[in-house]
């Protein structure tokens, strides 16, 4: 384990490799589990922000889950996740002409539609960020429908943290990000990773 600031980060982090391979999975993290994805209150606000300008996209399904539930729900454990239909796809999830599945949010982002991302839990995935108390805890999710990133991350020679640069500043800033780089250095140059 390593310390950053208020952030307890695994060493998985630094050590696995990991680059998303879609043509391989097809997003399914997406479409699978037993429930919506972690968002953080002020998101709440941000993905009702974004419905008008991403509604046509969304399924019908989709559509009337919103409807009649609203974006997020609390799930059995008590954390409020991504509404979800069929009890597994996001209510955000749509899909391209060669059954990719694609974020209708990201989507919107990427055309200049919206400033908001999507969930920063989406973001960052494969990286879950625990919350206890005082302190946030940053841990590698292995899970089986991301075997095709883990081949080509490997390949690559890709480092979790470095392919969740992007997200891992916007979730904990520059500065933080920096010292996460040195740590990894020291590490490496330690023999640690």
């Amino acid at each position: 384990m390593l310390q950053i600031d208020d952030v307890v980060v695994s060493l998985d982090i630094l050590r696995e490799r990991f680059c998303c391979d879609l043509s391989a999975c097809k997003g399914e993290c997406c479409i699978e589990g037993d429930a919506g994805a972690p968002v953080e209150l002020d998101e709440i606000e941000k993905l009702e922000e974004v419905l008008p300008v991403i509604w046509k996209e969304l399924s019908e399904e989709a559509r009337d889950i919103i409807s009649r539930q609203g974006v997020v729900y609390t799930d059995e454990e008590g954390d409020l996740v991504t509404s979800i239909v069929n009890g597994k796809d996001c209510v955000f999830t749509c899909y391209d002409e060669k059954g990719c599945c694609y974020c209708a949010i990201e989507k919107a982002y990427r055309e200049g539609k919206t400033d908001f991302y999507k969930p920063v839990s989406c973001h960052l995935y494969p990286i879950r960020v625990g919350d206890y108390g005082p302190y946030k805890a940053v841990n590698y999710h292995r899970w089986d429908v991301c075997k095709a990133a883990v081949l080509l991350g490997r390949k690559e020679d890709v480092p979790v943290y470095r392919f969740l640069k992007e997200p891992l500043i916007r979730k904990f800033g520059e500065a933080w990000y920096r010292e996460l780089e040195i740590a990894a250095e020291e590490l490496k140059k330690q023999g640690y990773i």
